[in-house]
Protein backbone atom coordinates (compact mmCIF):
# COMPACT_ATOMS: atom_id res chain seq x y z
CA UNK A 1 0.00 0.00 0.00
CA UNK A 2 1.29 3.17 -0.90
CA UNK A 3 1.32 5.74 1.93
CA UNK A 4 2.21 9.27 1.80
CA UNK A 5 3.28 11.56 4.98
CA UNK A 6 2.11 14.72 5.16
CA UNK A 7 3.75 17.86 6.99
CA UNK A 8 1.58 19.32 8.82
CA UNK A 9 2.03 23.18 9.20
CA UNK A 10 0.36 25.24 12.09
CA UNK A 11 -1.43 28.35 10.47
CA UNK A 12 0.42 31.58 11.29
CA UNK A 13 3.05 29.54 12.52
CA UNK A 14 5.66 32.76 12.22
CA UNK A 15 3.46 35.09 13.97
CA UNK A 16 0.67 33.50 16.69
CA UNK A 17 -2.29 35.43 17.50
CA UNK A 18 -1.82 37.18 20.23
CA UNK A 19 -4.75 36.86 23.35
CA UNK A 20 -6.81 40.70 23.50
CA UNK A 21 -6.16 42.93 26.40
CA UNK A 22 -3.13 42.82 27.07
CA UNK A 23 -0.88 46.29 28.26
CA UNK A 24 1.02 46.41 25.30
CA UNK A 25 -1.66 45.41 22.70
CA UNK A 26 -1.62 48.81 19.81
CA UNK A 27 -5.24 50.30 19.99
CA UNK A 28 -4.32 53.52 18.18
CA UNK A 29 -2.28 54.83 15.09
CA UNK A 30 -1.67 57.97 14.08
CA UNK A 31 0.48 58.89 10.94
CA UNK A 32 1.46 62.58 9.53
CA UNK A 33 2.82 63.25 5.61
CA UNK A 34 5.21 65.94 6.69
CA UNK A 35 6.81 68.82 4.88
CA UNK A 36 9.30 71.87 5.40
CA UNK A 37 7.88 75.35 4.65
CA UNK A 38 11.05 76.43 2.91
CA UNK A 39 12.99 73.36 1.75
CA UNK A 40 10.05 71.13 0.85
CA UNK A 41 12.28 68.05 3.05
CA UNK A 42 9.60 65.63 3.62
CA UNK A 43 8.90 62.89 5.95
CA UNK A 44 6.35 60.97 7.75
CA UNK A 45 5.70 60.37 11.60
CA UNK A 46 3.61 57.63 13.45
CA UNK A 47 2.07 57.75 16.75
CA UNK A 48 1.19 54.56 18.38
CA UNK A 49 -0.84 54.22 21.37
CA UNK A 50 -0.81 50.97 23.43
CA UNK A 51 -3.71 49.86 25.37
CA UNK A 52 -2.64 51.17 28.89
CA UNK A 53 -2.57 54.37 27.10
CA UNK A 54 1.04 55.03 26.58
CA UNK A 55 2.33 56.70 22.93
CA UNK A 56 5.58 56.16 21.49
CA UNK A 57 6.45 58.20 18.33
CA UNK A 58 8.70 57.34 15.46
CA UNK A 59 10.22 59.15 12.08
CA UNK A 60 10.27 57.67 8.81
CA UNK A 61 11.25 58.45 5.15
CA UNK A 62 8.45 59.84 2.86
CA UNK A 63 5.74 57.45 1.66
CA UNK A 64 2.02 57.71 0.24
CA UNK A 65 -0.76 57.74 1.87
CA UNK A 66 -1.68 53.46 0.79
CA UNK A 67 1.46 52.37 2.07
CA UNK A 68 0.40 53.97 5.70
CA UNK A 69 -2.87 52.24 5.58
CA UNK A 70 -1.51 49.39 4.60
CA UNK A 71 1.54 49.64 7.42
CA UNK A 72 -1.59 50.47 9.85
CA UNK A 73 -3.83 47.09 9.13
CA UNK A 74 -0.41 45.22 9.33
CA UNK A 75 0.01 45.59 12.99
CA UNK A 76 -3.56 47.05 14.44
CA UNK A 77 -3.79 44.76 17.33
CA UNK A 78 -0.17 43.82 17.70
CA UNK A 79 1.67 43.98 20.67
CA UNK A 80 4.46 46.28 20.73
CA UNK A 81 7.11 43.60 21.70
CA UNK A 82 6.62 42.06 18.27
CA UNK A 83 9.38 44.35 16.28
CA UNK A 84 10.28 41.08 14.47
CA UNK A 85 6.91 40.33 13.24
CA UNK A 86 7.19 43.87 11.80
CA UNK A 87 10.23 44.59 10.26
CA UNK A 88 9.47 40.96 8.07
CA UNK A 89 6.01 42.20 7.38
CA UNK A 90 6.75 45.96 6.46
CA UNK A 91 10.16 44.95 4.70
CA UNK A 92 8.00 46.09 1.12
CA UNK A 93 7.81 49.61 2.69
CA UNK A 94 11.35 50.64 4.23
CA UNK A 95 10.06 53.84 5.55
CA UNK A 96 7.56 52.40 6.95
CA UNK A 97 9.50 49.57 8.96
CA UNK A 98 11.40 52.67 10.57
CA UNK A 99 8.58 54.56 11.50
CA UNK A 100 6.74 51.93 13.13
CA UNK A 101 9.50 50.10 14.53
CA UNK A 102 10.94 53.21 16.30
CA UNK A 103 7.15 53.83 17.39
CA UNK A 104 6.87 50.39 19.03
CA UNK A 105 10.53 51.14 20.19
CA UNK A 106 9.99 54.68 21.99
CA UNK A 107 6.51 53.36 23.48
CA UNK A 108 7.98 49.75 24.94
CA UNK A 109 10.84 51.57 26.28
CA UNK A 110 8.51 53.85 28.19
CA UNK A 111 6.45 51.73 29.51
CA UNK A 112 10.10 49.71 30.84
CA UNK A 113 10.76 53.72 32.04
CA UNK A 114 14.08 53.37 30.60
CA UNK A 115 15.69 55.83 27.75
CA UNK A 116 15.98 53.45 23.92
CA UNK A 117 19.97 53.64 24.70
CA UNK A 118 19.52 51.65 27.81
CA UNK A 119 16.75 49.19 26.01
CA UNK A 120 18.97 48.72 23.32
CA UNK A 121 22.05 47.53 25.80
CA UNK A 122 23.84 51.07 25.75
CA UNK A 123 25.06 53.18 27.06
CA UNK A 124 28.42 52.76 25.43
CA UNK A 125 28.89 56.74 25.57
CA UNK A 126 27.19 59.47 27.46
CA UNK A 127 27.16 61.89 24.47
CA UNK A 128 26.98 61.22 20.33
CA UNK A 129 28.98 63.46 18.02
CA UNK A 130 27.04 65.00 15.46
CA UNK A 131 27.48 65.62 11.90
CA UNK A 132 25.71 68.79 10.27
CA UNK A 133 24.48 67.92 6.77
CA UNK A 134 24.17 71.75 5.15
CA UNK A 135 21.43 72.53 2.79
CA UNK A 136 23.10 73.84 -0.58
CA UNK A 137 24.62 72.68 -3.87
CA UNK A 138 27.95 74.64 -3.56
CA UNK A 139 30.22 77.18 -1.10
CA UNK A 140 27.25 79.84 -1.31
CA UNK A 141 24.38 78.15 -0.91
CA UNK A 142 26.16 76.09 2.22
CA UNK A 143 27.49 79.13 3.99
CA UNK A 144 23.87 80.38 5.73
CA UNK A 145 23.07 76.79 7.50
CA UNK A 146 27.09 76.33 7.91
CA UNK A 147 26.74 79.50 10.22
CA UNK A 148 23.65 78.35 12.01
CA UNK A 149 25.74 74.88 12.38
CA UNK A 150 28.20 77.11 14.20
CA UNK A 151 26.22 78.99 15.91
CA UNK A 152 24.43 75.67 17.24
CA UNK A 153 27.89 74.12 18.48
CA UNK A 154 28.26 71.66 15.50
CA UNK A 155 32.25 71.02 14.61
CA UNK A 156 32.10 68.48 11.60
CA UNK A 157 30.31 68.86 8.48
CA UNK A 158 29.06 67.72 5.16
CA UNK A 159 29.82 69.64 2.52
CA UNK A 160 27.49 68.07 -0.98
CA UNK A 161 30.48 68.04 -3.82
CA UNK A 162 29.69 69.97 -6.92
CA UNK A 163 28.45 67.99 -9.54
CA UNK A 164 30.65 67.76 -12.68
CA UNK A 165 29.28 69.00 -16.16
CA UNK A 166 29.92 66.40 -19.15
CA UNK A 167 31.30 68.95 -20.73
CA UNK A 168 33.72 69.85 -18.62
CA UNK A 169 37.50 68.09 -18.22
CA UNK A 170 38.21 65.90 -15.51
CA UNK A 171 40.89 67.82 -14.44
CA UNK A 172 39.22 71.09 -14.34
CA UNK A 173 36.31 69.82 -12.32
CA UNK A 174 38.58 68.16 -9.88
CA UNK A 175 40.07 71.57 -9.49
CA UNK A 176 36.91 73.26 -8.78
CA UNK A 177 36.29 70.33 -6.30
CA UNK A 178 39.87 71.34 -4.11
CA UNK A 179 39.15 74.59 -4.50
CA UNK A 180 35.36 74.65 -3.15
CA UNK A 181 37.12 72.32 -0.14
CA UNK A 182 39.15 74.68 0.64
CA UNK A 183 37.00 77.99 0.46
CA UNK A 184 34.04 75.23 2.83
CA UNK A 185 36.86 74.79 4.91
CA UNK A 186 38.09 78.69 5.47
CA UNK A 187 34.90 79.46 6.58
CA UNK A 188 34.39 77.21 8.99
CA UNK A 189 37.33 77.37 10.97
CA UNK A 190 40.56 75.46 11.96
CA UNK A 191 38.70 73.15 14.12
CA UNK A 192 36.01 72.21 12.06
CA UNK A 193 36.40 68.75 10.06
CA UNK A 194 34.66 67.63 6.92
CA UNK A 195 32.85 64.44 5.21
CA UNK A 196 32.72 65.43 1.19
CA UNK A 197 29.58 64.26 -0.22
CA UNK A 198 29.47 62.67 -3.91
CA UNK A 199 26.01 62.13 -3.33
CA UNK A 200 26.32 59.05 -5.63
CA UNK A 201 27.04 60.82 -8.90
CA UNK A 202 29.94 60.33 -9.56
CA UNK A 203 31.58 57.26 -11.72
CA UNK A 204 34.15 55.64 -10.29
CA UNK A 205 37.08 56.90 -12.28
CA UNK A 206 36.11 60.34 -11.38
CA UNK A 207 35.41 59.53 -7.86
CA UNK A 208 38.79 57.68 -7.75
CA UNK A 209 40.79 60.62 -8.90
CA UNK A 210 38.86 63.11 -6.83
CA UNK A 211 39.41 61.13 -3.62
CA UNK A 212 43.60 60.88 -4.45
CA UNK A 213 43.54 64.84 -5.12
CA UNK A 214 42.06 65.30 -1.82
CA UNK A 215 44.40 63.04 -0.02
CA UNK A 216 46.02 65.62 2.01
CA UNK A 217 42.91 67.56 2.91
CA UNK A 218 42.67 65.11 5.45
CA UNK A 219 38.47 64.93 4.80
CA UNK A 220 36.87 62.49 7.72
CA UNK A 221 35.55 60.42 4.84
CA UNK A 222 33.87 60.72 1.09
CA UNK A 223 30.24 60.13 1.21
CA UNK A 224 28.67 57.82 -1.47
CA UNK A 225 30.91 58.79 -3.94
CA UNK A 226 29.41 56.39 -6.53
CA UNK A 227 25.92 54.84 -7.26
CA UNK A 228 28.39 51.44 -8.66
CA UNK A 229 28.57 48.92 -6.11
CA UNK A 230 30.03 46.26 -7.73
CA UNK A 231 33.56 45.04 -6.39
CA UNK A 232 35.12 46.67 -9.23
CA UNK A 233 33.56 49.83 -9.05
CA UNK A 234 34.86 50.48 -5.56
CA UNK A 235 38.15 49.09 -5.73
CA UNK A 236 38.40 51.10 -8.40
CA UNK A 237 38.07 54.32 -5.76
CA UNK A 238 39.62 52.10 -2.57
CA UNK A 239 43.06 51.03 -4.69
CA UNK A 240 43.64 54.46 -6.01
CA UNK A 241 43.16 56.51 -3.23
CA UNK A 242 43.68 56.26 1.07
CA UNK A 243 39.93 58.27 1.27
CA UNK A 244 37.72 56.33 4.06
CA UNK A 245 34.75 55.72 1.69
CA UNK A 246 31.19 55.76 3.34
CA UNK A 247 28.49 53.65 1.69
CA UNK A 248 24.84 52.49 2.55
CA UNK A 249 22.74 55.46 2.39
CA UNK A 250 19.93 54.10 0.05
CA UNK A 251 20.06 50.48 1.06
CA UNK A 252 17.40 48.60 3.04
CA UNK A 253 18.44 44.99 2.92
CA UNK A 254 20.58 43.80 5.51
CA UNK A 255 22.50 40.89 3.35
CA UNK A 256 23.21 43.69 0.51
CA UNK A 257 25.22 45.47 3.81
CA UNK A 258 26.64 41.95 4.35
CA UNK A 259 27.86 41.62 0.94
CA UNK A 260 29.38 45.70 1.31
CA UNK A 261 31.17 44.64 3.98
CA UNK A 262 32.60 41.24 2.47
CA UNK A 263 34.11 43.38 -0.51
CA UNK A 264 35.90 45.13 1.95
CA UNK A 265 35.30 48.51 0.41
CA UNK A 266 33.57 50.57 2.82
CA UNK A 267 35.26 52.62 6.30
CA UNK A 268 32.04 54.03 7.26
CA UNK A 269 28.44 52.17 6.72
CA UNK A 270 25.52 54.38 6.65
CA UNK A 271 22.52 53.07 6.68
CA UNK A 272 19.55 55.81 6.69
CA UNK A 273 16.89 56.48 9.75
CA UNK A 274 14.72 57.11 7.19
CA UNK A 275 14.83 53.30 5.80
CA UNK A 276 16.01 51.54 8.79
CA UNK A 277 14.31 51.13 12.20
CA UNK A 278 16.79 51.07 15.32
CA UNK A 279 17.00 47.82 16.29
CA UNK A 280 17.41 46.88 12.66
CA UNK A 281 20.93 49.28 12.18
CA UNK A 282 21.78 47.81 15.47
CA UNK A 283 22.00 44.75 13.71
CA UNK A 284 23.68 45.76 10.66
CA UNK A 285 26.22 47.40 13.24
CA UNK A 286 27.01 44.40 14.85
CA UNK A 287 28.02 43.14 11.52
CA UNK A 288 30.24 45.99 10.66
CA UNK A 289 31.67 45.49 14.13
CA UNK A 290 33.13 42.28 13.07
CA UNK A 291 34.66 43.53 10.20
CA UNK A 292 36.45 46.85 12.23
CA UNK A 293 33.96 49.32 10.35
CA UNK A 294 32.31 52.34 11.76
CA UNK A 295 28.47 52.90 11.72
CA UNK A 296 27.16 56.86 10.80
CA UNK A 297 23.54 56.82 10.21
CA UNK A 298 22.63 58.72 7.15
CA UNK A 299 19.90 61.37 7.90
CA UNK A 300 18.00 63.74 5.68
CA UNK A 301 14.53 63.45 7.56
CA UNK A 302 13.25 65.44 10.76
CA UNK A 303 14.10 66.10 14.16
CA UNK A 304 12.22 62.69 15.58
CA UNK A 305 14.65 60.85 13.42
CA UNK A 306 17.68 62.74 14.27
CA UNK A 307 17.19 62.54 17.90
CA UNK A 308 16.71 58.61 17.51
CA UNK A 309 19.77 58.64 15.60
CA UNK A 310 21.24 59.97 18.90
CA UNK A 311 19.81 57.42 20.95
CA UNK A 312 21.19 54.63 18.84
CA UNK A 313 24.38 56.00 18.75
CA UNK A 314 24.98 55.33 22.49
CA UNK A 315 24.00 52.42 22.28
CA UNK A 316 26.66 51.33 19.40
CA UNK A 317 30.38 50.25 20.09
CA UNK A 318 31.54 51.34 16.67
CA UNK A 319 29.29 54.52 16.47
CA UNK A 320 31.01 57.13 14.65
CA UNK A 321 28.14 60.18 14.16
CA UNK A 322 24.71 61.30 13.74
CA UNK A 323 23.44 63.24 10.65
CA UNK A 324 21.28 66.28 11.70
CA UNK A 325 19.79 68.42 8.79
CA UNK A 326 20.94 72.24 9.32
CA UNK A 327 18.23 74.03 7.33
CA UNK A 328 19.18 77.24 5.53
CA UNK A 329 15.49 79.12 5.62
CA UNK A 330 14.23 80.47 9.98
CA UNK A 331 10.61 78.84 9.25
CA UNK A 332 12.28 75.41 8.35
CA UNK A 333 14.05 75.97 11.67
CA UNK A 334 11.47 77.11 14.12
CA UNK A 335 9.29 74.02 12.33
CA UNK A 336 11.89 71.27 13.63
CA UNK A 337 12.18 73.12 17.13
CA UNK A 338 8.36 73.13 17.17
CA UNK A 339 7.99 69.50 16.67
CA UNK A 340 10.31 68.58 19.20
CA UNK A 341 9.08 70.73 22.11
CA UNK A 342 12.20 73.04 21.86
CA UNK A 343 15.28 72.80 19.57
CA UNK A 344 17.24 69.60 20.56
CA UNK A 345 19.32 69.19 17.48
CA UNK A 346 22.09 71.47 18.84
CA UNK A 347 25.43 70.39 20.53
CA UNK A 348 28.59 71.56 23.04
CA UNK A 349 31.39 71.37 21.01
CA UNK A 350 30.48 68.94 18.52
CA UNK A 351 28.92 66.12 20.99
CA UNK A 352 25.32 66.30 22.30
CA UNK A 353 24.43 64.82 25.30
CA UNK A 354 22.10 61.78 26.27
CA UNK A 355 18.58 62.97 27.47
CA UNK A 356 17.71 60.19 30.43
CA UNK A 357 14.00 60.56 29.98
CA UNK A 358 12.01 57.24 29.25
CA UNK A 359 12.09 56.60 25.46
CA UNK A 360 13.04 59.54 22.96
CA UNK A 361 13.60 61.55 26.10
CA UNK A 362 11.50 64.22 24.72
CA UNK A 363 7.59 65.72 24.23
CA UNK A 364 6.56 65.52 20.74
CA UNK A 365 4.85 68.05 19.92
CA UNK A 366 1.39 66.86 18.78
CA UNK A 367 -0.49 70.55 17.93
CA UNK A 368 2.60 71.02 15.70
CA UNK A 369 2.40 67.47 13.86
CA UNK A 370 -1.36 68.57 12.79
CA UNK A 371 -0.53 71.78 12.14
CA UNK A 372 2.84 71.28 9.52
CA UNK A 373 0.76 68.01 7.95
CA UNK A 374 0.59 67.77 4.52
CA UNK A 375 -1.73 65.02 5.33
CA UNK A 376 -3.14 63.05 8.60
CA UNK A 377 -4.05 59.51 8.49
Amino acid sequence: MNMKRRLTIPPLAFAPPQSAGHPLEIVQFHAWRLKEPVSGRRYTVVELQSRSGETGYGEGGPVPAAEIVEARAAIQGRRVTESEFVRARLAGIPAMEAAVGNAMLDLFSKSRKVPIYQFLGGPTRFKARLLARLEGSDEASAAAPLERAKRQGFRAFTLPALQRDAMIPLQEYVDRVRAQVAKMQSMGGSTAEWVLDGAAAMTPGDAATVAKALERVHMIWFDEPTNVLTTDGLAKITDESVMPIGLGRKIHDIPAFQNLLRQASVNVLRPGLGLNSLTKIKRIAALAETHYVAVAPYHEGGPIGAMAGVQLAAALANSYAVDVPVPTADRDAAMRAELTSGNKEAAENGFAALMNRPGLGFEVNRKALDTYSEERI
